[in-house]
């Protein structure tokens, strides 16, 4: 009787092809993951999202909870990354404008690609991996936000990025579309005293101008 065929794992990728593989996987994992949620979507979908076959995935990952620590850290490292960069500009006032305004913006909110702290924190919360994975994103947040606001005291960072975040999460959930905006301009006005006069919309276009 002959002997079975060892079933063979897929040749293996250039270092290249294989960090731009990656690369695409975590892509579509964070695409799918933020409108779905970890636990509503399998290893089967973030391939086919990806176009790649199922076999290929565990070249790149031992199994969808360290994909889903690395796309948490990889998704808030990227916002934590832009919050620096605009907290280093010459203005603190107009970088704090663009930071607030930018993450309560009511358009990007609307979507499944606003903040990763809105669309997967209760996923990633039960997650011991990605709430690790996530820590050091989450301090760079907070020390962009205590560059800029005024005081720059870290637990006034503290208290607007709950502001922000948790306005995002209630508008969200308001089937109102009313009042998902008045939790937007509410914390918007909380975080920028300055501007509490000023319309939100008039905000904004300064921002785009900028």
């Amino acid at each position: 009787m002959a002997e079975p065929i060892p079933l063979q794992a897929p040749a293996a990728q250039p270092a290249g092809k294989r960090a731009e593989t990656r690369q695409r996987i975590l892509t579509a994992a964070g695409h799918l993951f933020r409108e779905h949620g970890v636990d509503g979507i399998g290893v089967d979908a973030v391939m086919k999202e990806a176009g790649l076959t199922h076999g290929g995935f565990y070249l790149h990952f031992p199994s969808k909870e360290a994909l889903a620590a690395e796309v948490s850290q990889s998704l808030l490292e990227k916002a934590a990354r832009t919050w620096d960069e605009i907290s280093c500009g010459p203005d603190r006032n107009t970088a704090l404008r663009r930071i607030v305004l930018s993450y309560l913006d009511p358009a990007h909110v609307a979507t499944a690609q606003s903040c990763l702290l809105t669309t997967l924190g209760s996923d990633v919360a039960r997650r011991s991996k990605s709430r690790e994975a996530i820590g050091g994103a989450l301090r760079g947040m907070l020390d962009a936000l205590s560059r800029v606001l005024p005081g720059r005291k870290r637990q006034n960072a503290l208290a607007s990025l709950s502001t922000m975040v948790g306005a995002v999460v209630l508008s969200r959930l308001a089937d109102d579309p009313a009042l998902a905006e008045a939790f937007l301009t509410a914390a918007a006005a909380s975080i920028l005293p300055a501007q509490r006069a000023c319309d939100r919309k008039e905000l904004l276009a300064e921002q785009e101008d900028a």
